[in-house]
């Protein structure tokens, strides 16, 4: 909302390294359409890949993790969790399949909001709810006390400010005709600084931003996970957020760290899923040609379950079976047998390279 108010964002220029990066990114979306509209079927492996890794990755972020083996019958199978940690993974990928399939029925509202929140967090006992009490973000400094880093909205004006985001938020792109990008980053970026829910806010967010760029037309997240990258690029993350936080309840906050690391996120989602479409969109099929970059990229000797772990989408014996045909025709070398079995990339000696 303090993005918004006082048109901030409507009276604040972007610096020309942002408006690179969003030309970039507008015609990145163009690119995007067109490979889906000439490859839909083939892309079927880069969506499934995508949806592990955003399950994986914005649970992991939030220190929840689950065994590798477990990933793919929880997010793309029947499988039931095991546990609380499954529950938060299976819970976050009901939340994206309700994103991918109602994106345009979901309006920007509190409702929207705690509705994410409660399928995420499913098995919570507040799932669906605002904070009962505050929550201010704290670092725990080894040796020393904990540290505020920021405080957050208190649980009394959450709901006021919650439902005064939305609001601002719908205005700025139908009234004020803010740049969807900048409305986005600004979106984001408050709903972190309110901080509505006692637990699951990191998620959300990362839910929300995939949303909203959905409805803009911006769905690289359906074929590269924005969660993984996100994941790559952690320290960044808070670095960032923490830097844009800083005096955000005055609204005297600097929006360009923030702004600038999310664009460079979209772009380089679009930059992967340009490299991955071209290569499932070859004769060779999806799943061969995945598994084939994910060789070709292995620096030394490798292991079949570092490509497994590379191609979250490709079950294991289809791995085993491609790397078998690659070293009968000379384009893989293998030494040992079984788990413990390394394999290296010939280079051009054989037929598939």
């Amino acid at each position: 909302m303090n993005s918004f108010r006082d048109d901030r964002l409507k009276n604040y220029a972007l610096p020309m390294s942002m408006v690179w990066m969003l030309n970039d990114i507008a015609e990145s979306k163009g690119k995007q359409e067109l490979f889906t509209h000439q490859s839909p079927q083939s892309l079927k492996a880069l969506r499934e890949m995508a949806l592990i890794q955003s399950a994986e990755s914005s649970n992991r972020i939030e220190g929840v993790t689950v065994a590798a083996d477990r990933l793919r019958p929880l997010v793309l199978g029947n499988s039931k969790p095991r546990d609380r940690s499954e529950e938060e993974v299976l819970g976050y990928r009901r939340a994206l399949n309700e994103i991918h399939h109602r994106y345009e029925k979901l309006a920007i509202t509190p409702d929207t909001l705690m509705r994410l929140h409660e399928l995420c967090q499913s098995g919570g006992g507040d799932a669906g709810q605002f904070k009962r009490l505050d929550n201010d973000i704290i670092e725990l400094v080894p040796n020393a006390a904990p540290v505020v880093r920021f405080r957050c909205v208190t649980a009394k004006d959450t709901p006021a400010a919650v439902d005064e985001l939305c609001v601002r938020y719908r205005h700025a792109l139908e009234q004020d005709h803010i740049p969807p990008m900048a409305a986005i980053a600004g979106l984001v970026l408050d709903f972190l600084c309110i901080h509505p829910f006692r637990d699951g806010n990191g998620r959300v967010s990362r839910l929300l931003t995939l949303l909203v760029l959905y409805q803009h037309g911006y769905e690289v997240g359906r074929y590269v996970s924005i969660e993984r990258m996100i994941e790559e690029s952690k320290e960044d993350y808070y670095e960032c957020l923490q830097r844009s936080s800083q005096n955000w309840h005055d609204g005297r906050h600097d929006l360009a760290p923030w702004f600038n690391f999310l664009f460079a996120i979209v772009r380089r989602s679009y930059v992967e899923f340009e490299k991955r479409a071209g290569q499932v969109t070859a004769p060779r099929g999806s799943k061969a040609e995945l598994v084939l970059a994910a060789i070709r990229e292995q620096p030394g000797e490798f292991r079949l379950a570092e490509i497994e772990r590379a191609c979250p989408g490709v079950g294991r014996e289809w791995i085993r079976s491609l790397l078998r045909g690659l070293k009968e025709s000379g384009d893989v070398e293998c030494s040992g047998k079984g788990p413990a079995a390394r394999w290296s990339y010939s280079g051009s000696k054989g037929s598939n390279s």
